[in-house]
C-alpha cells in the first residue's frame, strides 16, 4: 500500500514534489506512468494543428499537444476549450479521460443555446455544459445577476452593472456570451521538456454587462513528465485610478479516469485539500454561514474514497442544519471546498483503482468547485459515440469563490477586483500518473 499523509508535510513542498517525477518517488510512490514513459516514449514531444471549421468568420484549428511519453492534449482555439486528453494507464493502453465532442458544430450549439434560447439537441435537456472551456469573465455564480463595485480608488465605485441572467435569476460562468463562446488568436511555442499553445482574447468594455476592457491569455503548456499546466493571465486595459472591474478564470474539463463515456465515476477515488465547503441555497448561491467544516458529513473528502460513498446518504448531517439538504439541492455535489494553504499547493487527488490512472491537482487558486455532472440526462454525444448521463465525469474547477462580487472586502472572501492597469494570474496544474490500487492519501 502506497500511504501519503498530507498533514504532516509542508504543503509547498508536497506541491512541489507532486509536479515532479522524482519527487513523486520521493514522497514513497513508484511512478508506472513514468516507467511507461521510459519503455514506449509515445512519440516526440511536439505541437501540430489541423483545420476545425470556422464560427463567426474566424478560423477555428484544434490543437494536439504531445508530450513524447504517451500523454496527448487536444485544445480548440474555439472557447480556449480542451477537447480530449489521452494518458497511458497501468498497461500502457491510452485513454481519454476528459468528456467531450468530436465536432466544432457541438460545441457551437452546445455552448449558445443559452443566447439563442435554443435547446439542443432537445429542449429541456443537458444545457450547456461547458465541457473544458475556459470560463470568464467570471466563473461560477453571481446572485440575481448583478453587482456593485466596491473599491477605494477607481471611478466607478459604488457602480452597479446588470449581466444576463442565465442561470435563473443568477449570471452563470460569465453571461450567454461568455469567453467559452469566443475564438481566441493561437500562439504555439517549444522548449526544452514541454510545447505549448497561448490563446488571447480582448474582452471590450461592457462586455456581457462587465466593466474595463481586458487582455486575457490561457497558456496550456504540456510537459515530458506528463503534466498540463494552465497558467491565465488578465490584464484590466483601463489606466490607473480608471474602472475596476471583478475576474474569476477556471477550465471546466469534466474527468472520466475510466475513460471516457465508460460509465459513472461513483467507484472513483476522491482527496479534496479542504476543511470546509460553502453550502448553498436553493438558487446555488453560497449561504450563511458561507463555510460549513466537512467532518462528519458526506462532503468529507480529506482522505481518498469513492466518490459515489455518500452521495445519496441524505440523511447524514450536511453541517448546516438548513431546510434543504444540500445534496437534494444540487443533484449530488457542486458546491466549492475552501483549500487549506495557500500558495501553489496540492488541492486534490483522484484516481480509478482498475486501471491505475491518477489525476493530482494543483494550484494558487483558494478554491475548487468539485461538481459530479448531475446535469446530464442522457442526450449527449461524446467523442467516443457514446451517451454522457448524470454521474458521467466529474470537474475540479480551480477558482475563487462564487458570489465574490457580493462580498467584496468581507473576512473570508479573497478578492476578485482587478484595478485599471492591474494584473490577474492564475495557475493550476493537472498531472497524471498511474498507481496501485492501494494508494491512499489523507490531508
Amino acid at each position: 500500500m502506497h500511504a501519503i499523509d498530507l498533514r504532516r508535510r509542508p504543503l509547498a513542498l508536497v506541491a512541489t514534489a507532486v509536479l515532479a517525477a522524482s519527487a513523486v518517488a520521493a514522497l514513497g510512490i513508484e511512478s508506472s506512468a513514468n516507467a511507461l514513459a521510459d519503455k514506449h516514449q509515445g512519440g516526440s514531444l511536439g505541437v501540430s494543428s489541423q483545420p476545425w471549421g470556422t464560427f463567426d468568420g474566424h478560423a477555428v484549428s484544434l490543437y494536439t499537444l504531445s508530450s513524447g511519453h504517451d500523454m496527448t492534449v487536444k485544445i480548440t482555439n474555439f472557447g480556449a476549450t480542451v477537447q480530449s486528453i489521452w494518458v497511458p494507464d497501468r498497461s500502457g493502453h491510452a485513454t481519454n479521460v476528459a468528456l467531450g465532442f468530436s465536432s466544432l458544430s457541438d460545441y457551437t450549439h452546445d455552448f449558445l443555446q443559452q443566447n439563442t434560447g435554443v435547446g439542443w439537441p432537445l429542449p429541456g435537456g443537458s444545457g450547456d455544459t461547458y465541457f473544458g472551456a475556459t470560463i470568464g469573465r467570471y466563473a461560477n455564480r453571481i446572485a440575481n445577476h448583478s453587482f456593485t463595485m466596491q473599491c477605494s480608488s477607481c471611478s466607478n465605485n459604488g457602480a452597479t452593472y446588470t449581466l444576463p441572467a442565465n442561470n435563473g435569476t443568477n449570471t452563470l460562468h460569465g453571461g450567454d456570451l461568455g469567453w467559452n463562446t469566443m475564438v481566441w488568436t493561437p500562439t504555439t511555442s517549444s522548449g526544452p521538456g514541454f510545447v505549448a499553445l497561448t490563446l488571447t482574447l480582448n474582452s471590450p468594455d461592457g462586455d456581457e454587462g462587465f466593466p474595463a476592457s481586458m487582455t486575457t491569455s490561457v497558456t496550456y503548456t504540456l510537459t515530458s513528465d506528463n503534466s498540463l499546466k494552465i497558467k491565465y493571465n488578465a490584464k484590466n486595459n483601463e489606466p490607473a485610478g480608471g474602472k475596476a472591474t471583478v475576474v474569476n478564470v477556471t477550465n471546466h474539463a469534466y474527468f472520466n479516469l475510466a475513460g471516457e463515456a465508460s460509465g459513472p465515476v461513483s467507484d472513483q477515488l476522491l482527496a479534496i485539500n479542504a476543511n470546509t465547503y460553502s453550502p448553498i441555497n436553493t438558487d446555488f448561491i453560497p449561504t450563511a454561514p458561507f463555510t460549513v467544516p466537512v467532518a462528519g458529513t458526506p462532503f468529507d473528502f480529506r482522505s481518498l474514497k469513492p466518490i459515489g460513498q455518500d452521495i445519496t446518504n441524505v440523511t447524514k448531517s450536511d453541517g448546516t442544519n438548513g431546510t434543504f439538504n444540500q445534496l437534494v439541492i444540487a443533484h449530488g455535489y457542486d458546491h466549492n471546498w475552501v483549500l487549506n494553504g495557500s500558495g501553489f499547493h496540492l488541492a486534490s487527488v483522484a484516481q480509478e483503482p482498475t486501471n491505475g490512472i491518477t489525476l493530482w491537482t494543483s494550484t494558487d487558486e483558494p478554491g475548487v468547485q468539485f461538481y459530479s455532472g448531475n446535469f446530464l440526462v442522457g442526450d449527449l454525444t461524446g467523442t467516443g459515440g457514446r451517451l454522457y448521463r448524470q454521474t458521467s465525469g466529474f470537474t475540479l474547477e480551480t477558482q475563487h469563490f462564487p458570489d465574490t462580487p457580493h462580498h467584496i472586502g468581507q473576512a473570508g472572501w479573497p478578492s476578485v477586483v482587478l484595478n485599471g492597469g492591474a494584473t490577474y494570474n492564475s495557475n493550476t496544474t493537472y498531472k497524471f500518473t498511474t498507481e496501485g490500487r492501494g494508494l491512499h492519501v489523507t490531508f
